[in-house]
């Protein structure tokens, strides 16, 4: 589905924890994530830790949107 997207034109982020999988199906801007129940937080961690964590994820999602790229990369956290 994301390709379909990016297709007609709008940019896509794809975060995940399955990094490869996201690789194969041919996502172009991908942000690894924590877990599969998880996402994006640990409810072993405090909430405030869980808001940090969800921050900074997000801002990185958002800077691989305005990020020219030409091929498939992985943004670092």
């Amino acid at each position: 589905m994301v390709k379909e997207i990016e297709k007609a034109g709008f940019p896509i982020v794809q975060m995940c924890n399955l990094v490869p999988v996201a690789k194969t199906v041919g996502s172009n801007r991908i942000v690894p994530t924590i877990s599969i129940p998880y996402p994006l937080g640990d409810p072993d961690t405090s909430k405030e830790d869980q808001w940090k964590l969800r921050c900074h994820r997000t801002k990185v999602a958002l800077e691989a949107l305005a990020t020219d790229i030409t091929e498939q990369t992985v943004f670092r956290v």
